[in-house]
């Protein structure tokens, strides 16, 4: 155990944060803590370093493990340079090494005795300090940095050089340099580009000592995670597995608490009517009947109605008309502002109900090329052409389209005068505006709020061709799922740009990378676009003349690529097939022993049962046996998601 939490609890006020929530960690576990926003996630953290008291419960280390906590807003002060911030994690090791440097000076002034005996204390100190990592500490201190997104350029900078985003940083890089045996990270990756990103995973797969961590990056979180602590409804539920795992786990919980719910409703009431059935009757024997019967009612433990964190959003996207078979199509498309020039050359065709993703680093031209395509831009050179009949929704990730003069019930009025009062409040409240929410200015709306009014406004569109900028931006977990899951039943084309890699992995059939200016085509989700990336790096690497000189003919060689693609893909999609039924088997499988488990606790409730211990432990032994069998299937369940 590396730490314990039993029984936390916080409140502000009235409001509830916390209630009682207990979990406790090995050491080498890597812990993610997710929950709708205000659920008490950086509280908690707060407690567990000492920074904020709890109203009860307990926080326990284990003994002499140190301890590395990354605030979200840092507000330590910092002196000296980047670099020297950095290595000033390391001070007991620096001291050392001017303890080395004098001895190291001393020894041409001493002889003998003296020297020998300075010799055998320099060859022990200068061991401890080589095992100790002396030797390596400088060099990891300029890795992380520049892992972190910091050039040479940025080590001699003082921190009043540095933005809020930089500062968060070198925090960021004094802990990993430090090393302790529990990292505690607060949303770590809020200013670090995609880049910097992979690298930060990468380091924390392989980091030896625990982890909690706040983020929400669900792909990030998939890679690094295997526990996850849902705080929902104040309290914290702990469950083995990455994000995907978890999503998973808790669904299929959610709909066994569901349906065990209901079932015992249905019990509860066929019983009632039994019992009134039997009074009905007026007999001694049939009221005797009916008041065993009610015993019995009173004294089963009623399962309370699974409850959802809170409402979540209802959106539901589909066209009012279907589009021809070609939607997009552009020939030699070139952009650039001024002597930059943003991209050029881009050949694309993009067909009815294809789901095509941008990806590339910020400034790289992404948003201007969906601004060119919806007619807010004039390219350089190029020809833009849509098919028939394609009408298009264009989504903002400035949201610019709507009108901060506006209240939100106003916005929607005049974006669609044939809706009723009642059709604007009830788009309105499915996107949890309610009551007099409605009528606030658009001016004063939170990041997610003007996102999911843009949202509201996409749904009643009606629009068969979506075009959409960075769509998950200050939307919560939730809220992204739920998009998620609309745009995958959408019957349209989706054309949008994200640097979401979990919600590009889940929407995406198509990617256009912009890298350098040129665009290159991958068929695939996110993972099969970093492995072909991958291998097309390999082979680069192994044969660079060959890639140099085919470099003018980048375009036409992308499209070839991709159309030798196909065959790979439909493997691709026919694996994941495969796996997907594997995985409805396992979750039927599951489903129905754990409602036999349900069934037999039901059992024990019966009087006549539980006076026959034969059958009683007959019960037991099933019970025990399937809970066994529960367990191993949803290792294998787990285990899926690992291949």
């Amino acid at each position: 155990m590396i730490l314990s939490c039993q029984n936390l609890s916080k409140s502000f006020g009235e409001e509830v944060i916390l209630d009682r929530v207990s979990f406790q960690m090995e050491a080498g576990e890597k812990y993610a803590i997710v929950g709708p926003n205000g659920c008490g996630k950086s509280t908690l953290l707060k407690i567990i370093v000492g920074q904020m008291s709890a109203d009860g419960g307990n926080v326990t280390f284990a003994r002499e493990a140190s301890l590395g906590y990354l605030a979200q807003y840092q507000k330590d002060s910092l002196e000296g340079s980047v670099l020297d911030i950095v290595l000033d994690s390391c001070r007991e090791l620096i001291e050392e090494e001017d303890k080395l440097r004098a001895m190291e000076a001393g020894m041409s002034r001493l002889k003998g005795e003296e020297l020998n005996r300075l010799l055998e204390d320099y060859q022990t100190a200068s061991e401890s300090f080589e095992r100790r990592g002396g030797l390596t500490f400088r060099s990891e201190a300029a890795g992380i940095l520049k892992g972190l997104g910091f050039g040479e350029e940025d080590f001699d900078k003082r921190p009043d050089q540095l933005s809020g985003g930089q500062l968060t940083r070198v925090f960021l890089a004094r802990l990993l340099l430090l090393k302790p045996d529990l990292l505690i990270l607060d949303e770590p990756i809020n200013h670090l580009d995609l880049t910097s990103i992979q690298w930060l995973e990468t380091f924390l797969v392989n980091y030896r000592g625990g982890l909690l961590i706040v983020a929400h990056d669900r792909y990030f979180l998939n890679r690094i995670a295997d526990h996850v602590l849902d705080l929902s409804n104040h309290s914290c539920h702990c469950y083995r597995g990455n994000y995907s795992s978890f999503v998973a786990q808790r669904e299929l919980i959610m709909e066994t608490r569901r349906r065990e719910y209901e079932r015992q409703q249905k019990a509860i009431e066929h019983q009632e009517a039994v019992i009134d059935k039997l009074k009905q009757f007026n007999r001694e024997k049939s009221i005797r009947r009916a008041e065993s019967r009610q015993k019995a009612l009173d004294k089963m433990e009623t399962v309370q109605e699974p409850l959802e964190e809170r409402h979540a959003m209802r959106l539901e996207l589909a066209p009012e008309e279907e589009s021809g078979k070609d939607v997009l199509e552009i020939e030699n498309l070139s952009m650039g502002f001024g002597d930059q020039e943003l991209f050029c050359g881009l050949n694309l065709l993009l067909r009815r109900g294809e789901r095509l993703a941008i990806l590339g680093d910020n400034g790289s031209g992404k948003t201007t090329l969906l601004k060119i395509i919806n007619q807010k831009l004039t390219a350089r050179t190029g020809r833009i052409r849509l098919g028939a009949r394609v009408f298009i929704g264009y989504y903002d990730q400035a949201q610019q389209e709507l009108d901060d003069t506006k209240t939100l019930f106003d916005e929607m009025s005049d974006a669609y005068p044939g809706l009723t009062n009642t059709r604007i409040r009830n788009v309105l409240a499915a996107f949890l505006f309610t009551g007099d929410q409605v009528y606030k200015k658009i001016s004063s709306l939170s990041g997610g709020e003007r996102g999911r009014l843009s949202l509201a406004k996409l749904m009643l569109s009606g629009a068969n061709f979506l075009i959409l900028d960075e769509p998950t931006n200050h939307l919560d977990m939730e809220s992204k799922d739920i998009l998620e899951r609309a745009l995958n039943a959408y019957q349209g084309t989706l054309l949008y740009v994200s640097h979401d890699r979990y919600f590009v992995n889940r929407t995406a059939s198509r990617i256009l990378e912009l890298e350098e200016g040129h665009f290159t085509e991958y068929l695939g989700n996110y993972d099969y676009f970093l492995a072909k990336k991958q291998e097309l790096q390999g082979e680069n690497h192994s044969d660079r003349g060959q890639a140099d000189s085919s470099a003018d003919d980048s375009g036409d060689s992308a499209k070839e690529g991709g159309r030798s693609d196909w065959t790979e893909q439909k493997k691709l999609a026919a694996a994941r097939r495969k796996l997907e039924n594997s995985r409805a088997k396992l979750e039927e499988e599951i489903s129905g022993k754990e409602e036999r488990v349900i069934e037999i606790m039901r059992l024990f409730e019966d009087p006549d049962i539980a006076c026959n211990s034969a059958r009683l432990n007959e019960l037991s032994a099933e019970q025990e046996r399937l809970q066994n069998q529960i367990d191993s299937l949803y290792e294998a369940w787990a285990s899926l998601d690992e291949d």
